[in-house]
């Protein structure tokens, strides 16, 4: 298994808190990254370039309190409309963020631009061929988000999915999908992969910037309440069919959608709610510092747990 050492060092789990559109801030960056867990946030959070400056700043700064504070990260779209691409890249490389996470796009350009001061690139696949152009891409880490991770997600059962990365990639392997507690990041390093990567599980948290109805529909939903389709955004995505009916659409008819423009995706997303099949196993909101802690308290009795099944020897 393979963590970069600039990670590693301050790692106390070895999850990521997954980028949250228009619900990951400061707030939980900081209180994710002050407890061991790589905390990011997606550069389109902010408005502007202007705006995510200042988050880094703002970031930058508080962490600084917290001199054993794991690494944070930004997610960029790489993505033909995302017309704010260059700029948002320029301003990570003038702050040397010390994770980028791209999505819908593996761009050499992107990864040597990052890797020009040092930075790693991790980068979201859904499939070996995707996986295939990372790679030549020269990433540093691939994200296997398989069938039920929320956001935009692939249909991989997670299994298949990290064999065919692993088998066309010698960097570090995450994997995504439906994962909400400790026990469950042991799991995923016991797959194969170097970390894990939770998303859905971040959204009821306390600092998530999001409208509070969208917690608790959270809290009462269930696998079964996970709409997979193309139809909200114009990219395979989970959705939470509660959220859909509230906008008054039919969940099981919904018209087509044109291709994806992140220039229109803010607008879509903030009504019509997105969550993976792992909203099953939340029950409560917490803070993010206290979700970080009852996390690495299940990881490693699940880890201890395991060294002591009689299978095992």
């Amino acid at each position: 298994m393979s963590i970069p050492r600039s990670l590693l060092d301050h790692l106390r789990l070895p999850a990521i808190a997954a980028p949250l559109f228009l619900a990951s801030g400061p707030d939980i960056v900081i209180e994710t990254c002050r407890s061991g867990v790589i905390g990011t946030f997606p550069a389109l959070n902010q408005r502007s370039t202007q705006g995510l400056e200042s988050w880094l700043d703002e970031i930058i700064e508080r962490l600084s309190a917290f001199p054993k504070a794991a690494p944070f990260g930004v997610n960029l779209i790489v993505h033909k409309t995302n017309i704010r691409l260059q700029a948002d890249l320029e301003t990570v490389v003038k702050y040397r963020v010390p994770l980028v996470i791209t999505s819908l796009g593996a761009v050499r350009d992107v990864v040597d631009a990052v890797h020009s001061y040092g930075g790693l690139v991790f980068h979201d696949v859904i499939s070996r061929r995707h996986a295939e152009k990372a790679a030549e891409a020269g990433v540093d880490g691939l994200i296997g988000v398989s069938a039920g991770a929320g956001g935009h997600a692939g249909n991989l059962n997670p299994f298949a999915l990290i064999n065919e990365i692993k088998s066309a990639f010698s960097g570090t392997v995450i994997l995504s999908g439906s994962i909400s507690t400790g026990r469950e990041i042991a799991a995923a390093r016991l797959m194969g992969a170097d970390m894990a990567y939770l998303g859905t599980r971040f959204l009821a948290t306390r600092e998530a910037q999001i409208d509070p109805a969208y917690r608790y529909m959270i809290l009462d939903s269930r696998a079964a309440d996970i709409v997979y389709t193309p139809n909200i955004s114009g990219v395979n995505a989970n959705f939470m069919r509660q959220s859909i009916i509230a906008a008054g659409l039919d969940p099981d008819q919904l018209p087509p959608h044109a291709k994806l423009d992140m220039s229109s995706e803010a607008k879509v997303w903030k009504t019509i709610w997105s969550a993976g099949q792992g909203v099953g196993a939340i029950s409560s909101v917490m803070g993010a510092a206290e979700l970080c802690e009852q996390l690495i308290v299940e990881y490693r009795e699940s880890v201890a747990a395991m060294q002591h099944d009689a299978f095992a020897h």
